[in-house]
């Protein structure tokens, strides 16, 4: 056995693997170029650039679902229909029933420039708004806790016939709750992302110890125990991840910073990049990833070396 061994510097080779190290002889026996570094080069980067869009997505549809919903409650529109000659009449019924409202701001009016305005997009710019017969509407901040809904809609029903409020629920509700379930996507993705990248860096971490059989069984002969052999495929693994993500989470932001702001014209998700403090949220993902790929290629590593003896 002696004879088969020679020619290896096994004292060189053991001293390696117990101090391991940054270049250190135990990462040697790791391949340090290849398809399993690019793999796992590879796949890091690219789950990371995925992650910061998730990441986005869940951030910033839980803010467009706080700004739908505030944006939506903090007010209530009060539409009045009835005959030209008596309309003006029922306007100012219904005026004098919200500025007795409880929890309510003033209300205001809504001038014909406005109504035209929101009516554009059905009918054109050209179309005649003021030979239509268009019901006033009357908006009515809502400032207090104690605004009770029901209690105006029974008021106007009785006191201004032809007043209808609408308290933008039917809008307010579908939108919320799809601003709401695409955050929780986003989060099944970062979830997903980090089980696929375990799976690479784990099928990465196996190829590399079926490569290396023969170190393996020559190092066992010199004995070194199993964590021993793991720490130097652990290391290398993790620093990999650590490099990969880094690179893809960069390359992520970046992506990220090039997207409309949410004052672009046309406003509807736009807005989605990052805000604030929420820049440096990305930069845990690089971290996130060294701890997967440190769990996964240990995890596959000690599991690999305990079946094959």
């Amino acid at each position: 056995m002696r004879r088969d061994l020679k020619g290896l510097n096994l004292r060189a080779l053991w001293r390696g693997l117990v101090n391991g190290g940054e270049g250190g002889k135990g990462d040697r026996i790791v391949p340090p170029t290849g398809f399993t570094a690019q793999l796992t080069l590879f796949s890091a980067a690219a789950m990371a650039f995925l992650a910061v869009f998730a990441l986005a997505l869940a951030l910033a549809t839980g803010r467009l679902a706080d700004r739908w919903s505030q944006e939506l409650a903090g007010s209530v529109t009060v539409r009045v229909s009835a005959a030209a000659a008596e309309q003006e009449a029922r306007v100012q019924s219904a005026l004098s029933v919200l500025d007795q409202t409880p929890g309510a701001g003033a209300p205001r009016r809504l001038p014909q420039d406005e109504v035209a305005a929101l009516l554009e997009p059905w009918f054109g710019p050209d179309m005649p708004v003021d030979a239509l017969p268009v019901p006033a509407l009357i908006e009515l901040p809502v400032t207090g806790r104690d605004f009770d809904t029901e209690g105006l809609r029974l008021r106007l029903e009785t006191e201004a016939p032809g007043a209808v409020l609408d308290d933008h629920s039917a809008w307010r509700r579908p939108l919320v709750s799809a601003a709401q379930r695409l955050r929780f996507l986003g989060i099944v993705s970062l979830l997903l992302i980090g089980a696929a990248s375990a799976a690479m860096i784990t099928l990465a971490a196996k190829a590399a110890l079926a490569a290396n059989g023969q170190v393996i069984r020559v190092l066992r002969l010199i004995g070194a125990r199993d964590i021993t052999i793991a720490t130097a495929f652990v290391r290398r693994f993790t620093r990999r991840a650590a490099i990969g993500s880094t690179i893809g989470t960069l390359a992520g932001m970046a992506g990220i910073a090039l997207l409309p702001d949410a004052t672009a014209a046309g406003g509807f998700l736009t807005g989605l990049g990052f805000q604030g403090w929420g820049w440096l949220l990305p930069l845990l993902i690089p971290f996130i990833a060294a701890g997967v790929g440190f769990v996964a290629t240990r995890w596959a590593a000690l599991k690999m070396l305990g079946a094959v003896r």
